[in-house]
Formats: structure tokens, C-alpha cells, sequence
């Protein structure tokens, strides 16, 4: 089977699978989830666009880590293929941890950050397929003593972010986060095994910095998606505080499993065979499908935030440069009892 494919990327075009072991890692379960995740969340309640998802960013980031190590190689940077395969699946696999929603649910559902659970997933996935990613580890985790494969992976400058900028501008239509990937990617080069940008790529990296700021403002933390993650982050707290019995068929059984049992990194690297095997359905569609049946529970405020999420009745968002007085939080919660007040909904 011929595993050097090309993929058609609408951001960068052709993004070429450069190893079969790349190739096999992508076609795996776990890297095939991130399909199903959301790149921005719940932005694409405010940009319909924003549907694009984690295994887009992984791909295109890939794709910038090969375009850079070609610019490097160019410049005289001694880069054995070895080292170049290991670059490559690191920055790939660099979200593969990430919990439903993204960023909005993260350390919600498992009790880690999504770097802790993919770091635990490499590790499964080098014990299973050989060993062949302990390379890719080190550079992942900033062991490896060339410590620029490191920073083009998690750095200030790194691809993750070169990526998500270019690709999160180009399906929101925010113009204003658009970079020049390929200059600032031809500026690069290596000093004593450290990253630097050549003089001449100054401006380059100011127009980065900046729309990575207008980015932040205009999508990332626009007030609307805010509240749609804050009324999210509500439903699985209540949820969490809820018997399992009081939820009991309302909710997706991978989502069910972890809200129940609680899972931390500690467990998840003891029982990482298992757990694994259920995170694998853990994604956006059971989230989305346990939001649409508590829209008939019969607990007022979950029913309330659950089909007010559905239908996108979202709640107003104020920014404010100091808290807010105590008679403003009393009036609002006056207002709230006054509307939810009636007859609780039998449960069918």
C-alpha cells in the first residue's frame, strides 16, 4: 500500500505525507477523533464558518514544520531524516489530547490539561507501535538537546501558532489575523541549536504579533462565544454535581464514564489501555447530544441552559473594569428566581 499520499489543504494546498509510520499514525483512532473536535469551540456560533476542526491544525501545522526544516536544511542546518520524521510527528500529535469543545471544556470532563493527556497518549502510542516515537517525545517535552525542534513546536514563534492564526482567519473571514507564514518561515534560521529570525523579518513578526492580539479580541474572546463556553463549563458542573441516577439515559456513555468515574492524569497513565479505548468517543458528538436530551430533564436550570444553548439564545456579556456591586448580583438574582419560578417538568 502506498502510504506517501497527498492531502488538499484549502489553506496551504497540497500538504504532502512525507513517512508511512506518519501515515499510520494519522489513519489511527485516536488521531482520527480529532475530526470530530472543534478547532474554536462554540465560535462558530458567532463566526458559522468556524467549523474547521483539530485534524485540519494538525495536518497544516505538520506541514509548516516540513516547510520550515526544508528552509533550514537550505541554510546549512544539518537535519538527519531521523530528527526530521521525529519533528514532524511531534508537532502533529501536539493536540491530540484535546477534550470536546477544545479549549472550552478542557480540565472540565478529565481532571488534565490536554498537553498532560497527550503526552500520555504518545507514549501509549510509541509502546504500541514499535517504540519508534521516543524521539518524537523528547522533542515534544523540550528533552532533546537541539532544543529549536522544541520552540518550532511550543515556542513564542512556534507553528502551532503559525497555523492556527492563518487557518482560524481564513474559515472565521477575520482578515485581520492573516500572516505571512512563508516569509516569516523563510526568515528563520539556527544559531547554536537555538531559533532566530533574521533582521529583515522584523516586520514580519510585528504583523504577527498583532494579529495574533486582533485575533484574540475579534474571535478567540469575542463576549458572545465567551458566553456560549461559560454556559457550556455550567452544564458539565452541574452535571458533575448531579446523582448518576438523576442522569441516567440522558447522557452520551463516553461523556457518562468520565463525569461518573472522575478520571485524572494519575489513573489515566495507570489504566491508559482502557481509559484510552473510551476517550476515543469522546468528543463534540457527546457533548452535543447530551445537551439536546437534558433539554427535557426535569432540573429547571439545566433544562434552562441546555436548550437556551441549543437554540442559541446565549446569555448578554459585560466587560467590566471592576466587580460588579453587590445590589447589581442581588437585582440580577432577583430577576433570575422571578423567571424560573413555576412548576418543575415531570421526567419522562
Amino acid at each position: 500500500m502506498n502510504k506517501m499520499k497527498l492531502i488538499n489543504d484549502p489553506v496551504y494546498g497540497l500538504i504532502h505525507i512525507r513517512t508511512p509510520l506518519i501515515f499510520d499514525l494519522i489513519e489511527h483512532p485516536l488521531f482520527q477523533r480529532l475530526r470530530r473536535i472543534k478547532q474554536t469551540g462554540l465560535t462558530h456560533l458567532v463566526y458559522p464558518g468556524s467549523q474547521h476542526t483539530r485534524f485540519h491544525h494538525a495536518l497544516g501545522a505538520m506541514h509548516l514544520m516540513g516547510m520550515a526544516i526544508d528552509e533550514l536544511r537550505s541554510k546549512q542546518t544539518e537535519i538527519t531524516e531521523q530528527e526530521e520524521e521525529a519533528a514532524l510527528i511531534a508537532v502533529l500529535l501536539h493536540d491530540i489530547g484535546h477534550s470536546p469543545y477544545s479549549h472550552a471544556l478542557e480540565g472540565r470532563i478529565i481532571n488534565a490539561d490536554h498537553e498532560a493527556i497527550g503526552k500520555t497518549i504518545m507514549v501509549h502510542l510509541g509502546e504500541t507501535m514499535g517504540g519508534q516515537l521516543g524521539l518524537a517525545y523528547d522533542m515534544f517535552t523540550g528533552r532533546y538537546p537541539r532544543h529549536f525542534f522544541h520552540q518550532l513546536i511550543s515556542g513564542q514563534l512556534d507553528l502551532d501558532r503559525l497555523d492556527y492564526l492563518s487557518r482560524d482567519s481564513f474559515y472565521t473571514g477575520v482578515a485581520e489575523g492573516v500572516v505571512g507564514h512563508d516569509r516569516i518561515l523563510r526568515m528563520l534560521q539556527v544559531v547554536d541549536d537555538k531559533l532566530v529570525v533574521e533582521e529583515k523579518g522584523l516586520y514580519s513578526i510585528e504583523k504577527f504579533l498583532v494579529a495574533r492580539r486582533i485575533m484574540y479580541w475579534q474571535v478567540y474572546l469575542h463576549k458572545t462565544a465567551v458566553a456560549a463556553e461559560l454556559m457550556a463549563k455550567a452544564i458539565i458542573h452541574m452535571l458533575r454535581d448531579q446523582d448518576p441516577l438523576e442522569r441516567t439515559g440522558y447522557l452520551a456513555p463516553e461523556l457518562e464514564f468520565f463525569l461518573s468515574h472522575k478520571i485524572d492524569l494519575q489513573q489515566l497513565r495507570e489504566n491508559t489501555e482502557e481509559l484510552l479505548a473510551i476517550f476515543c468517543d469522546l468528543d463534540d458528538i457527546s457533548v452535543d447530544y447530551s445537551i439536546k436530551r437534558l433539554q427535557d430533564h426535569f432540573y429547571t436550570p439545566l433544562r434552562f441552559l441546555t436548550s437556551n444553548l441549543f437554540h442559541r439564545k446565549l446569555h448578554k456579556m459585560k466587560w467590566s473594569e471592576t466587580p460588579p456591586e453587590e445590589d447589581v448580583i442581588n437585582d440580577i438574582k432577583a430577576k433570575c428566581r422571578k423567571n424560573m419560578t413555576g412548576p418543575p417538568r415531570k421526567r419522562i
